[in-house]
């Protein structure tokens, strides 16, 4: 009960950061045009901070190493698999934007600007637990500035070694690790920089996201039954499918629940992000990504129950 209370507290006070992006789109103090340009702070400069902050901190060891190698392809194959599946299943309706959104928004979830504080407030005793957020984060950024884009856009040519690794979260990976294995500290200032920014991610997240509730209709956020659907897809059915193959593996109490936290994080911010940046489908992402957090304070605490 108590990891329940957690759960939804957490969840709430993300939500409440909504209002002021909300307030500030009624009251013309932000405009339209502003939200990409948000969203590319988020992405630019938030997201890289993250994957600093996640691993500052953590002492580092082979074996954790080694599980964050296991969790990385783990989360590429889920992730990674369900856009594949989806995408077939819904091939004949993908020339609508909606059902690109669709497509991406079952399988890609808030790892790092939720994960991150879901995984303190839950496992407060297992500090490593964010490591694994970043390698979450990392494998969500190789898909969706590939993959997704792709999906989105219906371009290909998204898929490239150079949307692989010339994107923000990547490109910073290196350098944290580097930190992480030699057990390294930065300046205080960088350091205090740094986590100011990544610190900046879940409210940042949450504004965006409250802005374009502002402009979208409510009617079709709340009383279209396949955001539902989705919503379910995301994070209920692929929790659940992750909790079984996590049983079928031997990994530690600790990193499966981890893994399993992570999973049901909602659905990920960052599709609206992309969808503002390619200029589709910018309202059904919108959409899943607040009907997927409000109904996060109820699917998150309910799901941990199954741990």
């Amino acid at each position: 009960m108590n990891t329940m209370l957690t759960a939804f507290s957490t969840v709430a006070m993300m939500l409440l950061c909504a209002l002021p992006g909300f307030i500030a789109i009624k009251t013309r103090i932000l405009r339209e045009e502003s939200i990409p340009v948000l969203a590319r702070v988020l992405l630019y400069i938030c997201q890289p901070a993250l994957i600093f902050y996640s691993l500052s901190g953590i002492p580092y060891s082979t074996g954790l190493l080694l599980d964050m190698l296991l969790v990385f392809l783990l989360s590429l194959v889920l992730i990674g698999g369900t856009i594949g599946l989806v995408f077939f299943l819904l091939r004949r309706r993908v020339a609508e934007a909606r059902f690109r959104i669709y497509t991406i928004a079952t399988a890609l979830g808030n790892f790092g600007f939720m994960g991150v504080p879901m995984l303190k407030a839950l496992l407060p005793g297992y500090p490593e637990a964010l490591a694994f957020s970043t390698v979450f984060s990392v494998s969500l950024n190789l898909l969706a500035w590939t993959v997704a884009c792709s999906v989105i856009s219906l371009d290909t040519r998204y898929i490239s070694l150079k949307k692989i690794f010339l994107n923000p979260p990547v490109l910073a990976l290196p350098f944290a690790l580097i930190l992480f294995i030699m057990g390294i500290t930065l300046p205080a200032p960088i350091t205090g920089t740094i986590n100011y920014l990544a610190e900046m991610s879940t409210p940042l997240c949450m504004l965006i996201m409250g802005a374009r509730l502002a402009l979208s209709d409510f009617r079709r956020i709340f009383l279209t039954p396949v955001h539902y659907l989705v919503v379910g897809v995301k994070q209920i059915l692929l929790p659940a499918a992750t909790l079984g193959i996590l049983l079928l593996l031997s990994v530690t109490a600790d990193l499966r629940a981890a893994v399993y936290i992570l999973m049901c994080c909602p659905v990920a911010s960052v599709i609206l992000n992309f969808s503002e940046m390619l200029g589709e489908g910018q309202e059904s992402a919108a959409g899943l990504v607040l009907l997927g957090t409000i109904l996060s304070a109820l699917t998150l605490p309910l799901m941990t129950l199954l741990l």
